[in-house]
């Protein structure tokens, strides 16, 4: 984008913002509704939209009806639950942490998931249909940890990530351990930690999209809230919010997002890096509005990922987290670039 396009959407936004942002959720409203399409129908076998929306509509026993009922449509609609659940978490925690590097990668909340889902997966297989809970509970532990462990040796925003990755790397440590100590555990190390959506069926997504779903809600309905807190603690006790509690609450959001998601994708990461800095480009920082759109940007972005990671290298497929991480890692190292110069 060059600076004419720049400077027209900035005059644009400030000029009229509510015409604005319509303008940006019907434009993402369409980008995700031509990945809907694209995923289901790319792959191996490529099929036409009339196929596809007659594999839709009409059962049967042929292989079409089988390819996309039974592994593209999950495969979409896991893409477009991880991605608007991992980027709203990352608009969560950034504002409660008051910190633009953070994401659920960055501060350990995927660690902890991921470490939970592999004690239920590893001890407690016959339990596997309680991931999403797990997961959520891995999250929630590790973010309050990190959290905790910032305040004790000042909460600033480099603190906050340096902890992080210290929680990540230990909990990480427990992860190897015990899938070393029990290999024959019902999940894929390698597809687990890389992350990805091939392999996911309707009854892996069933119980987490009820969680997700309550997640994004929640979060919409507290996003006047998420305004106010992000004014800083003092002003936001002046102006009668319940600081620790909201803040507590808020990051249990957070954690429910990204563990539900972490529960069938496995240790994606950089979305809800990512996404939310895009999202805050386009329709700037009311939460409101913010929220909404990074959900559907995080969705649309997702699912774009998946599609290059099944015909880059057709007929072989790379998993999405590669993708992810050859995407975020710049990114990164770009957002650490600009905090140095004072731009964050």
């Amino acid at each position: 984008m060059n600076t004419w396009q720049k400077s027209y959407i900035r005059k644009f936004s400030n000029k009229d913002t509510l015409s604005y942002n319509i303008f940006v959720m019907a434009l993402l409203s369409i980008t995700l509704s031509a990945g809907i399409i694209l995923s289901i129908s790319l792959g191996s076998t490529k099929l036409t939209l009339t196929e596809t929306i007659n594999a839709l509509i009409n059962e049967s026993s042929s292989n079409t009806y089988q390819i996309v009922n039974y592994v593209r449509l999950p495969r979409m609609l896991a893409a477009v639950l991880a991605g608007s659940s991992l980027s709203v978490a990352g608009v969560i925690l950034q504002t409660v942490l008051n910190n633009s590097l953070a994401s659920p990668n960055v501060i350990g909340v995927n660690a902890g998931s991921g470490l939970f889902v592999v004690l239920i997966a590893a001890f407690f297989p016959s339990f596997f249909y309680l991931t999403p809970v797990a997961a959520f509970m891995g999250a929630l532990i590790a973010v309050n940890l990190v959290y905790l462990i910032a305040l004790k040796t000042g909460a600033s925003r480099m603190t906050i990530v340096l902890s992080g990755i210290a929680v990540s790397s230990f909990i990480g440590a427990i992860t190897d351990t015990v899938l070393t100590i029990v290999p024959d555990a019902s999940i894929s190390r390698t597809a687990f930690m890389i992350g990805g959506f091939s392999g996911v069926t309707m009854e892996k997504l069933q119980f987490a999209a009820l969680f997700i779903i309550f997640g994004l809600i929640v979060s919409m309905l507290l996003s006047y809230d998420m305004n106010i807190l992000s004014l800083g603690d003092e002003s936001a006790k002046s102006l009668g919010l319940n600081v620790p509690l909201y803040r507590f609450v808020l990051l249990a959001v957070a954690a429910l997002l990204s563990g539900s998601a972490i529960s069938f994708s496995g240790l994606i990461g950089f979305i809800g890096l990512i996404v939310p800095h895009a999202a805050r480009f386009l329709v700037g920082n009311d939460n409101r509005i913010l929220i909404v759109v990074s959900a559907m940007l995080g969705s649309s972005f997702t699912v774009f990922c998946d599609i290059l990671s099944r015909i880059l290298f057709a007929p072989y497929e790379l998993p999405v987290g590669i993708i992810m991480s050859f995407i975020g890692g710049p990114f990164f190292v770009y957002l650490l670039l600009m905090k140095k110069r004072g731009n964050l």
